[in-house]
């Protein structure tokens, strides 16, 4: 299974001749990532913000292939206020046999322990790490640790050349974790994640 970061919080995943899009953003909504351009067979989003469900920005592919994902939602917020501030958020749990990747969309809050036990241990954990429009830094990587994924991945930060300015850069989050960080490309092969915990910073295809 192939995992690939395209920008902000947009992913794509590709098993076999498969893809799935989750959380593509819109045509310049987000500075310093070119437009998305992308063909895939499924498209998925975790709210109707316009830097999370831009639709129209990816071609569905007109062939019947059945799905080998399965998906899983579990509704929370995007804000510490149940919505009041920014409204629901969905965390995406998209499983292939025994392999179990989780994006967490614009999670606002600290979800629920129920909610936790849900996706705790999954293989994938993509995160927003920027903070302002979703937890704070410090809190997020409390998430992490109560989910203890085998690799955790920041997602929805800046740099210098993309990113919206309100939102922190990835060090800003890396500076509360208690493992390494390993920086590399825009892909990553999900079948050879090895044992250990891993935190990995991938860098987007279309900065």
């Amino acid at each position: 299974m192939l995992l690939e970061y395209l920008g902000h919080a947009c992913f794509k995943i590709t098993q076999d001749s498969f893809s799935l899009i989750i959380d593509p953003y819109s045509s310049g909504s987000v500075p310093g990532l070119a437009d998305l351009k992308e063909k895939a067979n499924q498209v998925i989003c975790s709210h109707d913000h316009y830097d999370h469900y831009g639709l129209s920005e990816v071609k569905l592919l007109n062939v019947r292939v059945d799905t080998p994902f399965a998906l899983e939602v579990i509704d929370t917020y995007h804000d510490d206020k149940q919505g009041e501030l920014r409204g629901k958020n969905n965390i995406n749990i998209i499983t292939h046999e025994d392999t179990r990747i989780v994006h967490m969309g614009d999670i606002g809050c600290m979800p629920e322990d129920e909610q936790i036990d849900k996706i705790k241990g999954c293989d994938v954990l993509l995160i927003p790490v920027g903070g302002f429009f979703t937890t704070a830094p410090d809190i997020t990587w409390e998430i992490v640790k109560k989910v203890n994924p085998k690799v955790c991945i920041p997602m929805h930060f800046r740099s210098e050349t993309f990113g919206y300015d309100v939102i922190g850069t990835v060090d800003e989050f890396l500076k509360y974790a208690d493992i390494p960080a390993e920086r590399i490309g825009s892909s990553l092969n999900i079948d050879d994640l090895g044992a250990e915990r891993r935190l990995i910073v991938m860098t987007p295809s279309k900065a």
